[in-house]
């Protein structure tokens, strides 16, 4: 069974709540603890954003680096934050469901992408399983229908998702842990 060395995150969709103003931004339900997890375990962590508001002038790289300054203030430290600025007519490589944003990330932290996991959108579980990596899909109130049932691997929420993934890679299609949160921070060491 491969371990799951590294972790990376959607942004917008999955770590951080009004992800537009540095000021007014918090934690999504459930970050703090799925990371401290993670951390606990020894897995590295990143997380990966879609920025096309740079690419059509909206936003400058200052405004996209102070969101990930502040999720990173919030939330770090992270190893490794990857921006794609281009838009969905860019037609560009790192743009889920293109697989090069994690392409790159991995690369960064010197992790095989058969040993990296993300965590986000039906968009990003598709670019994962495009370069062997494993996707995990938490539905939103954004997610339609069609792109759960074509996941791979579908968790009801951030935790959940974290905790599958520190028994080695996802092994059922929905991924269901009822335990109580501290239960998953017990790493055997008592």
């Amino acid at each position: 069974m491969t371990r799951v060395r590294t972790v990376l995150f959607d942004r917008d969709s999955i770590l951080a709540e009004d992800p537009f103003d540095p000021e007014r931004m918090w934690p999504a339900a459930g970050a703090r603890e799925a990371l401290g997890m993670l951390r606990l375990h020894g897995v590295r962590t990143g997380f990966v954003a879609l920025q096309p508001g740079i690419g059509l002038g909206r936003l400058s790289d200052a405004d996209v680096r102070a969101v990930n300054h502040r999720v990173d203030g919030l939330l770090g430290p992270f190893d490794i934050w990857g921006v794609c600025p281009h838009g969905p007519e860019d037609g560009c490589h790192c743009r889920p469901p293109e697989p090069g944003l994690i392409l790159w990330a991995a690369g960064r932290v010197c992790t095989a992408p058969a040993d990296c996991a993300v965590v986000g959108t039906a968009a990003d579980a598709e670019a994962a399983a495009r370069v062997g990596a494993h996707g995990i899909l938490v539905p939103d109130e954004r997610t339609r229908p069609e792109d759960t049932a074509r996941a791979g691997h579908v968790a009801p929420d951030l935790p959940t998702a974290v905790r599958a993934l520190l028994t080695g890679p996802p092994k059922g299609r929905v991924l269901v842990d009822e335990r109580p949160i501290e239960e998953a921070f017990d790493n055997g060491d008592a």
